[in-house]
């Protein structure tokens, strides 16, 4: 498995124009809560839990899943950020599982159209930059697309200073 510093490095070259790290920030997210907002609605296992007011379940939804084996990759890579992701997932996860429990058309809705307003600010942003999206040529970009950005808001809060040198020693500088 790749290091941090090489998975983030080798994602942020096709990320060096400002404009399109800014895009990022919206378009990722979006298309995760997508994504869990898709993925919530399939519960796998559900137990019931016998309240005093009645009976209610805890879900295990496909969203829950994939999240949580996505947490432990990130986790893997690296214990600081991968707590970050671990919790912005969480909350994300939690969110889409929400608005899974919409009726069809309305979870459809939020689910499809998040996805494509998503897509749609990253290629504007790929437009700004002059370049494909890195998981055309690496499919492990579409993993580390969430992490390099809150990898970039750490950068941009002065932290993990010593990632960052190494991001820009090997990708280059934002212009």
């Amino acid at each position: 498995m790749r290091s941090l510093t090489d998975q983030l490095s080798q994602y942020a070259t096709y990320h060096r124009d400002r404009r399109n790290v800014l895009t990022h920030f919206v378009g990722i997210p979006m298309i995760v809560l997508a994504l869990t907002t898709l993925l919530g609605r399939w519960v796998l296992v559900s137990w019931p839990l016998n309240l005093p007011g009645g009976t209610a379940h805890i879900d295990l939804t496909a969203a829950g899943v994939v999240s949580s084996l996505v947490s432990l990759y990130y986790l893997r890579l690296d214990a600081r950020f991968g707590l970050v992701m671990s919790v912005l997932l969480s909350v994300l996860t939690l969110a889409g599982e929400s608005l899974a429990q919409h009726p069809f058309a309305e979870w459809l809705t939020w689910g499809l159209g998040l996805f494509l307003v998503g897509w749609v600010f990253q290629f504007v942003g790929h437009y700004f930059e002059g370049r494909k999206p890195a998981f055309v040529d690496d499919l492990i970009g579409l993993l580390i697309g969430p992490l390099f950005v809150v990898a970039e808001a750490g950068f941009l809060m002065g932290l993990r200073r010593d990632v960052e040198a190494q991001v820009i020693r090997q990708a280059g500088a934002l212009r």
